[in-house]
């Protein structure tokens, strides 16, 4: 089953069954206003949310025309927004370029930061910032892959955790680099420096994802295109340290997580088949899904990066393709643009 919430006059606009070509949805106001309503009784409201699916696929339920840019985020906004950091090789090129170590512990234990969930972008929204954003707050995006929960009490296990994902869907974690550094220097985390953050049309259940869903990693690459070339196609369940499970009992250690709670991977980040940090897909790599990675690696070859941060002007595209070749949740397209 796919998801999607269509814009409208409310700020959490209206729940919609999309089909799995992306190309039709059905409007389910009488099961649901909501995503967030549905998830709040979910037990109750899925399987009347799933024969809406099949009606659509059978022809049998009137259906509309969907476009992706008339879509918010799937949530519009969430109760909880985590962040994790599952991909522990982007950690590690990230932290050198600003000259920090990396603990040991973060290859045993997940990095997460609690994120701004009031407003999240559209998926088609321009990422607006004033001015003095360019160059010096250093704007950049991270594909990432971001999955709806379940209520989880505090305390649960990873085994347990994965029982607890509803929704799988894409992120754009829109980062502030230049802004990073003072931040951390502080002791007291993100919080300038991570503005709000966008999510893909689409929101699909686990079952749809088939054999490229393993109960807690997505293995298919996330492709990232800037300015309308490749730059990333890492495989989203290579190089995963930590599993949704192990990042959604981290996040519920000390305190039980709601329904709609947002957990998000980190940026998805792939070695290279030799074992070094990886090749820009140029190169015949699988590139990167964030900027900052490109600075390092370009650093570590020449001593300075090469890759401008994001400008007014840059569009970033992510998206995943099925086997066939087919768009799973829609695409995250945003430009940069001045405020």
């Amino acid at each position: 089953m796919k998801l999607a919430t269509l814009k409208d006059s409310t700020r959490d606009g209206k729940l919609v069954v999309v089909s799995k070509d992306l190309t039709k949805y059905s409007e389910v106001g009488h099961i649901a206003r909501t995503l967030q309503a549905a998830l709040d009784d979910w037990e109750h409201v899925s399987p009347r949310l799933e024969r809406v699916a099949e009606g659509i696929e059978t022809g049998s339920q009137p259906t509309a025309r969907f476009h992706e840019h008339d879509a918010c985020s799937p949530l519009p906004r969430a109760y909880q927004w985590a962040d994790g950091s599952a991909y522990v090789n982007h950690v590690e090129l990230v932290r050198k370029a600003r000259n920090a170590e990396m603990p040991e512990t973060f290859w045993t234990d997940p990095l997460m930061y609690q994120g701004g969930s009031d407003t999240f972008l559209g998926p088609r929204d321009p990422i607006r910032f004033p001015q003095e954003a360019v160059p010096d707050w250093g704007i950049d995006m991270e594909g990432e892959i971001a999955v709806i929960v379940d209520d989880c009490p505090m305390g649960i296990s990873p085994e347990e955790a994965r029982e607890k994902i509803l929704l799988v869907m894409l992120a754009n974690d829109v980062s502030l680099r230049g802004l990073i550094p003072g931040e951390l220097a502080k002791g007291f985390g993100f919080f300038q420096s991570k503005p709000s953050s966008a999510f893909s049309p689409v929101a699909v259940t686990p079952a749809e994802l088939g054999d490229a869903w393993d109960g807690a990693k997505l293995s298919l690459p996330l492709r990232i295109d800037y300015n309308g070339k490749p730059f990333g196609r890492a495989n989203a369940g290579v190089d995963m340290t930590f599993d949704f499970g192990q990042i959604i009992a981290h996040a519920a250690r000390t305190r039980p997580l709601g329904a709609g709670a947002i957990i998000g991977s980190g940026t998805v980040s792939n070695k290279d088949a030799d074992g070094s940090p990886g090749r820009p897909v140029s190169d015949g790599g699988l590139g990167y899904s964030c900027i900052a990675e490109i600075r390092m690696i370009e650093t570590i070859n020449s001593g300075k990066p090469a890759t401008s941060f994001m400008q007014f002007g840059d569009t970033v595209r992510i998206e995943m393709n099925d086997a066939s070749g087919h768009s799973i949740f829609g695409a995250i397209e945003q430009t940069v643009e001045r405020k």
